[in-house]
C-alpha cells in the first residue's frame, strides 16, 4: 500500500469545518432523540447519530496521524438533555432535513477541495449517508402531513427557445411580468419552506436565550425570515399561484435552553451560509429581472445579519479559530 501524501491546507481546512458541523449535529440529535415521542423519528435520528459519530472519529484519527491539534467542536457541555421539550413533534425531522440540505452542499465543496484518497472517500461516504437520510426525512414528513410539495403545473406539450428580451422583464408594472417558469416557482417555494423552519428555530432560540444581545439577534433573525416569506408569497400571489408550504411546527412554552448560547449562535451561522448560497442560486437562475433582484437583495440582508452574528461569536469567545498558515512576517520580524 502506497504511503499517504501529507494532507493539504484545503483538506485540513475542510475537515476542520466538517468537524464543527458534525459535532454540532450530534449534539442536536442527542437532544431531539431524548425528547422524541415518535419511534420512527427516533430510528432515523439514532441511525444518523451512529454513522456521524463514526466519521467524527475518522476525522480525529486523520488529525492525530498528521500531528495536528484536534478541534474542540461541540461537546456534551453544549447540550442539556434535561431541558424540557422546546419544539413540538415533527420539528426534529424537519430541522434534520434542512441540516442535510446544508450538508449536501458542503460535501460538494469539500470533495472538490480534496486530493487524498482517504479524504475523498470520507466525503463520498458522508454524501451517501446524507442523501439517504434526506430521502427518509422527506418521506417521513410527507407521510405525517407536515411537509407539502410545490404546486402542480400543466405538463408542457412542446419545447421552445427564448427569442424575446421581454422574457427577462419584470421590474416595473404587473402587465410586463410573464408567468413564472417552473424553476422560479421551485425556488420561491423552497425559500418559503426553509424560512418557515428558520422562523420556528430562532423563535425557540430567542425564547430560551439567557444573553440579551444574543436574544435580540435571534429576534432580528425572526423578523428577517418573516420579511423573506412575505416577499416570496407576494411574488406567487401576483402571479396567481396558490402557494403551499410546510405547516411548520410550534414552539413550546419552555424557556430553558437545550443548547449552549455558542451552539445556537453557530447553528444560525451555518444556516446563514446556506441561505446565502440559496439566494445566490435564485438570483442566477431566476430569469425575470424582479426575481433576480429580489434574491440579490435577500443575499445582502442575510450577509449583513450573518456578519453581525460573527461579531457576537467573536466578542464572546465562541468562535473557534480555523487552522491557518504561518505568520511569516511575524516570524521574520521587522
Amino acid at each position: 500500500m502506497a504511503s499517504k501524501n501529507p494532507i493539504s491546507s484545503s483538506e485540513l481546512g475542510m475537515l476542520w469545518l466538517t468537524f464543527q458541523e458534525k459535532t454540532l449535529i450530534l449534539r442536536v440529535l442527542e437532544y431531539f432523540i431524548e425528547k422524541a415521542d415518535d419511534q420512527q423519528a427516533k430510528n432515523i435520528m439514532g441511525g444518523l447519530w451512529q454513522e456521524l459519530d463514526y466519521y467524527v472519529k475518522k476525522i480525529k484519527d486523520i488529525f492525530k496521524e498528521e500531528g495536528a491539534a484536534i478541534p474542540v467542536g461541540f461537546t456534551s457541555k453544549d447540550v442539556n438533555l434535561n431541558a424540557p421539550k422546546l419544539f413540538d413533534n415533527g420539528f426534529d425531522i424537519m430541522f434534520l432535513r434542512i441540516l442535510k440540505e446544508v450538508s449536501m452542499g458542503m460535501y460538494t465543496i469539500n470533495l472538490n477541495m480534496s486530493y487524498r484518497d482517504d479524504v475523498m472517500s470520507l466525503y463520498e461516504g458522508l454524501t451517501t449517508i446524507t442523501q439517504r437520510v434526506y430521502k427518509l426525512s422527506t418521506l417521513y414528513l410527507l407521510d405525517k402531513g407536515i411537509l407539502t410539495v410545490p404546486p402542480h403545473v400543466t405538463m408542457p406539450k412542446t419545447t421552445d427557445f427564448i427569442h424575446e428580451k421581454s422574457y427577462l422583464k419584470g421590474l416595473f408594472t404587473l402587465s410586463e411580468k410573464r408567468p413564472l417558469n417552473d424553476i422560479e416557482l421551485g425556488i420561491l417555494h423552497h425559500g418559503i419552506e426553509t424560512n418557515n423552519i428558520g422562523m420556528q428555530l430562532v423563535t425557540g432560540f430567542a425564547q430560551c436565550s439567557e444573553d440579551k444581545e444574543v436574544k435580540e439577534y435571534f429576534v432580528k433573525g425572526l423578523d428577517l425570515a418573516k420579511q423573506q416569506i412575505k416577499l416570496f408569497q407576494k411574488t406567487l400571489l401576483d402571479s396567481d399561484v396558490q402557494f403551499s408550504a410546510t405547516s411548520g411546527c410550534t414552539v413550546t412554552t419552555s424557556t430553558i435552553a437545550p443548547f449552549s448560547q455558542r451552539l445556537m449562535m453557530y447553528c444560525v451561522y451555518l444556516l446563514n451560509g446556506f441561505g446565502l448560497v440559496g439566494s445566490g442560486f435564485g438570483a442566477m437562475f431566476s430569469l425575470r429581472t424582479d426575481l433576480a433582484l429580489n434574491n440579490a437583495l435577500v443575499s445582502k440582508d442575510i450577509y449583513m445579519y450573518a456578519a453581525e452574528g460573527i461579531r457576537i461569536l467573536i466578542k464572546n469567545g465562541w468562535m473557534e479559530e480555523p487552522p491557518q498558515m504561518e505568520d511569516r512576517n511575524g516570524l521574520i520580524g521587522d
